[in-house]
């Protein structure tokens, strides 16, 4: 039974922070209460997935797909009695609308077509009187739209999923918006970067739909831009990396793959079945997790852009073509899983889900290696090598069963299942906010020091949050800082304030 946490002590360090002789921070702590404070409920399933806020007119702007698609715009003025005002049907625009952001007085939209495979569009709405300043034709599908912290660009990261039947496949982009030229827009694909695909590929990139090429294949997920307006990056999640534009000359110059999980080690066990009866935590050869990140934000220290993932996984499952099925369906090397047969059952490794993609090394047609989706962790990420800095590796499990929040029914998919992440700042000190969808949590993590990432706290969220938003005091309503958490499957956005 889940215990439910509506407030913690948490320990947040405000004050100047020193150094000892291994180059950790030492905290000089204040004790201060973050707590739930209020709350509001938009309907069911899809009612509230994102939000975005507007300082100026003290509105929240949130997705909802419930029934009909629509922006719910709420008065935010007081935190403790938020209130639905108005609302922005999507019927003239396309179908669901999948992402929100805000920048002086604009909320930007990213809206799929009716036939998802189609180009969809990005619009552009006043937030003062919610009329319609701009729509904008960007690519298939865009996931998540956000603008550069300067506010002239916005960007759309568009997946491209492919049809049901496999037989359309638009090609993953990222658009491009320029505002001050008249929100011109260009349209970036990864052509540039086929060549190059066999080599990516042995570093960890992901490239196996069917008849795949890469530009088709790359389907990108959640962006992230830096304080300076120049660099982006973007998760390419289903392809298991992170890639890098450069917004001066509008880009695409990197594809990062992430590599693999190795959860032989013991620090990485986590628990792989839902049939155990237990909540039982193991470390085995031959069975590595894929990052496939979903949210990314980037924070800067002396001059390296670290990048923070939450690492959920994600499967391709369609009519035509499904990845993943049951360890206990597959056929085992025997040589390199000798006692493959007691791994097979239900209460060890039988239930996990991996692909199917992956893991026949010599072509023999048994698996030399498991593969399963997600690592389960937040991850830090040099954004200039694509080289991991720190990962949480099972703690985010282990946190979410210490606060009694720990779903063991999704043991064998993706655990607690981190999917949303924000970063932001309380006096001199950085936080990193992940969402864990699985688990109805909200994690807290001091990144002051992003190589040494510092537990906080967890706090209770609604049902599966889909969207974090960190607001600073400055912008705040209240003057203090505020977290938003949108939860998707019951419709409530909360609100906790210090």
């Amino acid at each position: 039974m889940k215990r439910i946490i509506f407030s913690a002590i948490v320990v947040l360090a405000l004050q100047s922070c020193q150094k000892d002789e291994l180059g950790n921070f030492q905290n000089d702590p204040q004790v201060f209460e973050f707590k739930e404070v209020g709350s509001i409920t938009l309907g069911g399933l899809g009612a509230s997935e994102i939000s975005a806020y507007d300082p100026a007119t003290k509105k929240l702007f949130v997705v909802n797909n419930s029934d009909v698609n629509r922006i719910d715009v709420l008065d935010l003025s007081n935190p403790t009695s938020p209130k639905l005002v108005s609302k922005i049907l999507m019927e003239p625009y396309g179908g669901y609308v999948n992402s929100l952001s805000v920048s002086n007085g604009k909320l930007a939209a990213a809206i799929e077509a009716k036939v998802k495979q189609n180009a969809g569009k990005c619009v552009v709405f006043n937030t003062n009187d919610l009329t319609e300043i701009k729509q904008i034709t960007v690519g298939a599908l865009p996931d998540m739209v956000t603008f550069s912290p300067d506010g002239n660009l916005i960007l759309t990261a568009n997946e491209g999923e492919p049809s049901d039947d496999y037989l359309t496949d638009p090609e993953g982009s990222v658009s491009v918006i320029n505002i001050a030229a008249g929100y011109s827009v260009k349209t970036l694909n990864f052509a540039g970067f086929e060549s190059y695909a066999a080599i990516l590929k042995k570093k960890g990139l992901r490239v196996f739909g069917p008849k795949a090429t890469l530009v088709k294949d790359i389907e990108p997920e959640y962006i992230t831009v830096s304080e300076d307006s120049k660099t982006a990056w973007v998760t390419l999640q289903e392809n298991n990396a992170i890639a890098k534009i450069d917004l001066n000359l509008q880009a695409i110059t990197d594809v990062f793959p992430l590599g693999f999980k190795d959860y032989s080690v013991a620090n990485n066990a986590f628990d792989f079945s839902d049939k155990d009866s237990k909540v039982g935590f193991g470390a085995y050869a031959k069975v590595k997790g894929m990052y496939m990140p979903d949210a990314i934000a980037v924070q800067e220290k002396d001059g390296i852009p670290y990048l923070f993932t939450a690492n959920e996984g994600d499967a391709r499952e369609y009519t035509a073509f499904a990845e993943i099925k049951r360890v206990k369906d597959l056929t085992l090397d025997y040589a390199n899983f000798p006692f493959g047969t007691a791994l097979k059952a239900d209460a060890v490794l039988g239930r996990l889900n991996v692909t199917t993609t992956l893991g026949d090394t010599d072509g023999d047609g048994d698996f030399d290696e498991l593969y399963s989706l997600g690592a389960r962790s937040m991850s830090v990420w040099n954004g200039l090598t694509g080289v991991q800095i720190y990962d949480t590796q099972n703690e985010v499990d282990q946190r979410s069963i210490a606060a009694g929040l720990y779903d063991d029914a999704r043991s064998d998919d993706k655990g607690s299942e981190p999917e949303g992440i924000a970063l932001g700042k309380i006096g001199n000190r950085t936080y990193a906010f992940l969402g864990c969808e699985r688990t109805d949590a909200l994690m807290i993590f001091d990144v002051t020091n992003p190589r040494y990432p510092s537990f906080i706290m967890t706090l209770k969220t609604g049902d599966a949050p889909e969207g974090v938003l960190f607001v600073a005091a400055d912008k705040s309503p209240t003057g203090k800082p505020l977290l938003i958490v949108s939860s998707e499957n019951d419709g409530q956005v909360k609100f906790y304030s210090l």
